[in-house]
């Protein structure tokens, strides 16, 4: 993957993912980017740890996932993680998914910082850790696939 992207992780695909026509299929790609979504958050202070200590965490309130390359079982998917854009609030993540070198998918997030179901400014521990992050991938092109929307265009 790029340089100055973050890895989030991976893991092999395992038979019970695979469809009738031998692709993963729709429903694990996205619980392959949860997981890359858990290391991301552990990353930048805002996991598990975090939501079992304080009661705060992440909810996620848009995704946008785009199949580029069939999978396989047995297949070794390596997850990297961009992230796009950040407030007190949000964190705008773009995850892509690779498998030997070879781009497959890619998930566009918006997660929201809440706090006894409200939406709440993060601590600044995360707030640090995201401008941290952030200036670290700011040479970082804009990926392709960031912004799309599902449509069929007009004649």
């Amino acid at each position: 993957m790029s340089a100055g992207t973050l890895s989030t992780g991976g893991r092999v695909v395992p038979p019970e993912w695979i469809d009738y026509n031998g692709h993963m299929m729709d429903a694990y790609y996205f619980l392959a980017f949860t997981e890359a979504t858990e290391a991301f958050l552990d990353h930048v202070g805002l996991g598990a740890a975090y939501q079992a200590e304080t009661g705060g965490g992440i909810y996620t309130a848009e995704s946008h996932l785009c199949f580029l390359s069939g999978v396989g079982e047995g297949a070794a998917l390596e997850y990297w993680t961009q992230l796009l854009g950040h407030d007190a609030k949000r964190l705008h993540v773009f995850h892509r998914m690779t498998s030997a070198g070879t781009l497959t998918a890619t998930c566009e997030l918006m997660f929201l910082h809440v706090t006894d179901g409200r939406v709440t400014p993060m601590p600044p521990g995360a707030v640090r850790a995201a401008a941290a992050l952030a200036a670290g991938q700011a040479a970082l092109p804009r990926p392709g696939q960031a912004g799309r929307r599902v449509g069929i265009p007009a004649r």
